[in-house]
Order: structure tokens, then sequence, then C-alpha cells
């Protein structure tokens, strides 16, 4: 590709319950970024249904794709390349988009790109200002919790992640315990605005030499307690239980990410996935580092949940440097970041 050139990357997102698509312009401009998302339709049951996943996602994906071309100005041939989340995520929800990739591929003779989930949440920060190596990323999802340092672009080395529940699942389930709607985040987090931290609840890992996080027995802690006040018939405030929750899983990530910057004297520090919309932790993440030799980047919320522009950002730099995917290109549930870079899909050639 020439100086001249502009490229274009179609992009798909499958992975969970949202279906979407994007048209990202040299990696860094969003032509288009299209998101149907099925709240609504996994709100009754109190979180995202598999099956009804990937039937809405059959059901959406060519009415994505035509907005998507639609809002960008563009055709089919004006494409240089398709990418796909290829992992992790729900199996039948990733098949979905990675056989609309390779059929699209296929059929317009495009070379493909798979891409890992993770990957491109932290990806989604390069839409916001070029990397500066070292960096550290830190991933929060409903899914994923994990610290990432990178030396370059597609280099992926995991020092600390969840050993039980991702941040994102205990908010969920705490949720669900104080019966709050679906998706129980947002919820938790509105409350935590109006309540004050009364539980002292665990900081499980905070202290001990490790960077690895643990959420489970933190999530158990609210339950119990919401447990033994109502067998003493003692009525708790749902917004200081849900202002204690935030303030134990923000002191953790936060502690372990300044520690991380400190010991691997990285630039910049980014951060990735769904809670990083999180307004507890965006607050505490600014106030920990405004006076620290290190630049925060945090996505706006619109690319903070799942949506094809980050695919799409970090399809760009695989495509950069060659690396492409067959037409045997699978879905894979249980991709991991670090292996995910060194096979041989993405090995150039």
């Amino acid at each position: 590709m020439s100086e001249n050139e502009q490229q274009l990357i179609l992009s798909i997102e499958t992975s969970c319950d949202e279906t979407a698509m994007a048209i990202i312009k040299d990696g860094r401009e969003v032509l288009s970024n299209v998101v149907a998302s099925q709240i609504e339709s996994h709100k009754r049951f109190g979180g995202v249904v598999p099956e009804i996943a990937s039937r809405h996602h059959i059901e959406q994906i060519t009415v994505v794709l035509e907005e998507t071309l639609k809002q960008a100005g563009i055709t089919m041939d004006d494409v240089d390349a398709i990418a796909v989340t290829e992992g992790p995520g729900l199996v039948g929800a990733l098949l979905i988009g990675v056989s609309a990739a390779k059929s699209l591929a296929f059929a317009h003779q495009k070379p493909l790109i798979g891409v890992h989930h993770i990957a491109g949440h932290i990806y989604a920060n390069r839409l916001l200002k070029e990397f500066e190596f070292p960096l550290l990323s830190l991933v929060v999802s409903g899914g994923h919790t994990e610290l990432i340092l990178m030396d370059g672009h597609g280099q992926f080395e995991v020092i600390g992640e969840t050993r039980d529940d991702a941040a994102g699942e205990a908010y969920d389930k705490v949720a669900k315990t104080l019966n709050l709607p679906y998706p129980g985040g947002p919820q938790i987090d509105r409350l935590a605005q109006e309540g004050e931290e009364r539980f002292p609840f665990t900081r499980a890992l905070m202290n001990e030499d490790t960077y690895d996080f643990s959420f489970s027995g933190l999530k158990t802690a609210v339950m119990n307690t919401l447990h033994n006040a109502q067998q003493r018939g003692e009525e708790v405030s749902s917004a200081d239980m849900a202002a204690s929750f935030q303030a134990s899983v923000v002191d953790v990530l936060v502690t372990k990410t300044y520690r991380a910057v400190k010991e691997y004297g990285v630039k910049q520090l980014i951060v990735a996935g769904g809670v990083a919309a999180n307004q507890g932790l965006r607050k505490a993440l600014h106030e920990t580092f405004t006076n620290e030799d290190v630049e925060v980047l945090i996505p706006p919320l619109n690319l903070c949940t799942d949506n094809a522009a980050m695919i799409g950002a970090a399809a760009s730099i695989a495509y950069e440097q060659g690396h492409r995917a067959g037409l045997d290109l699978n879905a894979n549930p249980s991709l991991s970041i670090e292996k995910y870079r060194k096979r041989s899909t993405l090995t150039k050639g």
C-alpha cells in the first residue's frame, strides 16, 4: 500500500450479545460503527442466553452490514480486508460472525484477519491516541480481569489475571443479589454514587506479591452480609451495599495497577473492557495518576462495551504486519491472548 492509499477494514464483532460491524480507516478513524444490542431480549432472563444471542446474530447480521457500509459511504469493492472476532466468547455467537466474515472474504476475494476479543478492547484506545511502548493495559470486563504488558504492537504478556470471578461477573452477581435489573454493572455503579462505604469488605490479594485478582470471596461476603441482615430483620441500604462493594473492587484494581505501572516503568496506562465505563473506577484512576509520569487512556463509553470499531483498530496493525487467516478460520471460545499472537494463522505469509 502506497503512502497516498487509504486502508479500509470491515470488522465484525459477535462474541456475546451485540451484533456489531464497523469500517475503520487507516487504523485510527471510524467511518461507521453500528451496534445492534440484545439487552432487552436478555433482560427478562437476568443474563445472556447463548442460544437466543446466536439467533439474534443471524437475524441482524445482514441488516447491520448494509447499515455499516451505508454510513461509511462505501461498497464492498472499497474494502481492503475483513476482520472478525474469533474468540474468546460464546461459541455459537462467535460462529455467526466468523461464518459471515469468511463468506464475505471468499465472495469478494478479500484478505481475512482473525482478532482476539481482548486485543480489540485494548486497541479501542488507539482510536484516541497512538500507543507509546512499553504500556500496561488494565482489562476489566464481564469475563476478564487482567493486567497485560505490551512492549510493541501485537505483543501481549499477561502479568496478572483473575483466579475466579472477573470484576464484571462479580458486579452482575451482586446486582442480582440486590434485585437490580440486567445488566447489573451500570446499576451498581449508579447506586454506589448515592451510598456510603459502610461495610468493610475484603480486598483479596491486594497486599500479596502477585498481580492476580480474586473477586469470588467479595461477592460471597456481600451475599452473606445481606442474608445475615435479613435473618436479624434488619434493613440494609442497597446504595450503601453497592458503594461498599464498588469501593473494594476499585481499590484492588487501582492499587495493583499502580504497583505494576511503577515496577515496569510504562509510558502509558490504558484501560479496556466494559467495566472501563464504571464511573467510580474512572475517577479513582484519574485521581491516582494525576501527578504521575504516565499517560492514562480510557476510551469513551461507546468504545468500552463490545463494538466492532475496536476489532478494526486491532486488525489494522495485524494487516500492516502481514498477518492473515485462512478460510479454515474457526471460532475459538477459550482463545488465550498470549497464544493468539503466536498462532500460525497470524504469522507472516
